[in-house]
């Protein structure tokens, strides 16, 4: 923390795997100024979601300083739980952040027809507006999976990858998704930058893939973090660090 700090990182947001891992989120974020928590279960994790855990996850959600329901989604690329059940477990996740009014912070890997087809569900059955409803996390897909999520109305989250010799067709994406559509990530421990890669990633290794993507843009890194602070700041609704 001290180090994002001193790389301009002004607010850190920890999503959770699992219950353990939610209410440790939630505590540090309590200790701490300037973490926020995400609360939830990550669609490889092997439980099985019932109405203890959401009231459990409801409980959790409610403290001030948890902004966000997430990492949930789909993982076709593990498929380490049964499609049907993540599928049950990502609805279920999805009405509690409706509920609460919180955004989603989504895990999507190699199931980008069918989280899309499920949030779109979501949005349409509950009256949703196209606007901070949440973000695809480390997003790894395709231009046509890009064009998917922002027409959901969600943000699409740049993490390290972006900065690695082979990822053209992402900084392609990049360069042409609408600047109030993105936010910048790390994905710590994992997916560190290239400057850092194979090495456990940190929440100050952020400036690398902000200085890539605004390379990719055309943008001074001012212009670009500015933007994107911005863009964090109205989803998660927390202060303004800057």
């Amino acid at each position: 923390m001290e180090r994002a700090a001193e790389h301009g990182v002004g607010r850190l947001i920890n999503p959770s795997i699992n219950l353990q891992s939610s209410r440790d989120s939630v505590a540090l974020a309590d200790k701490n100024p300037s973490v926020y928590a995400a609360v939830g279960i990550h669609p490889n994790e092997p439980v099985q979601l019932g109405g203890e855990m959401i009231r459990t996850l409801r409980q959790l959600a409610q403290h001030p300083k948890v902004a966000a329901i997430g990492e949930i989604g789909l993982d076709y690329y593990r498929n380490q739980v049964p499609r049907g059940d993540q599928a049950r477990r990502f609805r279920a996740q999805l009405d509690l952040a409706a509920e609460l009014g919180l955004p989603v912070i989504i895990h999507c890997r190699e199931a980008y027809a069918d989280t899309c087809d499920i949030v779109e569900h979501w949005r349409n059955q509950r009256g949703l507006p196209l606007s901070n409803l949440g973000v695809f996390h480390s997003f790894s897909g395709d231009q046509n999976d890009a064009q998917a999520v922002l027409e959901l109305g969600f943000f699409l989250g740049i993490t390290g990858p972006v900065t690695f010799p082979k990822a053209k067709s992402l900084r392609r994406i990049v360069a042409n998704v609408p600047l109030d559509r993105l936010l910048i990530e790390t994905d710590a421990p994992f997916l560190a930058p290239q400057q850092r890669r194979g090495k456990r990633n940190e929440p100050s290794y952020v400036r690398w893939t902000a200085d890539r993507i605004a390379a990719e843009r055309g943008l001074d890194i001012n212009t670009l973090t500015s933007a994107t602070t911005e863009n964090a700041v109205g989803l998660f609704a927390w202060d303004d660090p800057r």
